[in-house]
């Protein structure tokens, strides 16, 4: 199968790369830029675990050729902290314990990223809305719904935003 080429920026910077037109961006992501945080749950865009942000949009990088994203600028759990310090969802995810395995957690973060970017103060039905979205098989999700409470509260008191 001849392969095609693509160029897309992740995280910031440009890549350019030949690629089967098979190929998933959720596998271009992981073994042809090493950027393994995006995991691979159910391969049917159900579980959400695949989720990343495609020009300012959650999508299920399983669902999606890596060929579909020539030109787009993605963004995966990776771009989230800056260096070592972690970004104010991920922080607040750790104190309030919105995650156990951690395999659901990449999709959750990317997903909470979104909402509070477009809603900085989200209601619990807001928060609810986007939890419909992602599965998790640990938390029972009252801690996720927690999670996003203390990651908005720390948003908006540092004036940082998920843009």
């Amino acid at each position: 199968m001849s392969k095609k080429p693509i160029r897309l920026t992740v995280n910031g910077q440009v890549y350019e790369r030949e690629v089967e037109p098979r190929m998933t961006l959720v596998d271009f992501l992981r073994m042809e830029l090493g950027l393994t945080g995006t995991h691979v749950g159910c391969e049917h865009g159900v579980c959400g675990a695949c989720t990343i942000l495609l020009n300012g949009r959650t999508v299920r990088s399983c669902l999606m050729l890596a060929v579909q994203a020539d030109g787009a600028d993605i963004m995966t759990v990776e771009g989230l902290a800056s260096g070592a310090e972690l970004h104010p969802i991920q922080q607040a995810f750790i104190e309030g314990h919105g995650l156990q395995c951690g395999f659901c957690t990449p999709g959750f973060l990317m997903a909470v990223y979104e909402l509070l970017r477009d809603k900085p103060d989200p209601s619990d039905e807001d928060i609810r809305d986007m939890l419909g979205g992602q599965i998790c098989r640990c938390t029972g999700y009252q801690s996720i719904l927690e999670s996003v409470r203390i990651a908005a509260e720390k948003m908006r008191a540092s004036g940082a935003t998920a843009a």
